[in-house]
This record gives C-alpha cells, sequence and structure tokens, in this order.
C-alpha cells in the first residue's frame, strides 16, 4: 500500500542567498517535504519501526538548512539526496523550499523552489 507523507510549514531562519546581505543577516523559510513510501507493514503492526519516521526526516531538513546555499535549488537537491539516502524504502520525495519576503525591490510574499525526485 502506497503511502503519502507530509511534513508541511516547516520554518527555519537560515543563511541562503547569492547576495552577500542575505548570508550575513539571514531569512526566514518555509519547508514543505511529501514523501512517498510503501506503508503495507507500519497500517497492520503500528509500529514505528515499520514506517519512515518522519521526526528523522525533520531533522534531515534541519540538518540541511543549517548549511547556508546560495541557491534555493542547491537547498533542495541537498534535502531530498539526504532523505533518499537515509531512506532506502522512499519511493519519491518532493521538496518545496520558500524564502518569505525576498529582496526583490517589491512586496513579494515569497519565492519558492519545488523539487522531486
Amino acid at each position: 500500500m502506497e503511502g503519502i507523507i507530509e511534513m508541511e510549514g516547516m520554518e527555519f531562519f537560515a543563511y541562503h542567498g547569492c547576495y552577500d546581505t542575505e548570508r550575513l543577516v539571514g531569512n526566514k523559510f518555509i519547508v514543505h517535504v511529501t514523501l512517498i513510501t510503501n506503508c503495507d507493514k507500519a497500517t497492520v503492526s503500528d509500529n514505528i519501526h515499520d514506517t519512515l519516521n518522519y521526526l528523522s526526516a525533520y531533522e534531515i531538513v534541519a540538518r540541511e538548512m543549517k548549511t547556508p546555499s546560495r541557491l534555493l535549488e542547491h537547498v533542495a537537491r541537498r534535502v531530498l539526496e539526504a532523505l533518499h539516502d537515509t531512506f532506502p524504502e522512499l519511493l519519491r520525495a518532493t521538496v518545496k523550499v520558500s524564502k518569505l519576503n525576498p529582496p526583490l525591490g517589491g512586496k513579494v510574499a515569497a519565492t519558492s523552489v519545488t523539487l522531486s525526485k
């Protein structure tokens, strides 16, 4: 049985950006992750050891968000790669990284990059 685990609205303060100022002062980011995995065993056993542990997935996202990158694409790829490296049972994952109030010279709520693997 294919299952979808979604982790929505994870908020981080990080130092990603192309410009020196962004990497110096930092910004708020929101991350959404969708994990597709086989849930057959967990639906029967009711045991956390039989599922993709989303606490561990959160810790991976948090760790990757601490490492500064110039591009959101780079951040999203690192998160995807780390998730796939950690969870061999992961069939597919999607990561959306949004930078809130990006410095674009006007009012913009967020810019986002979404990658899937």
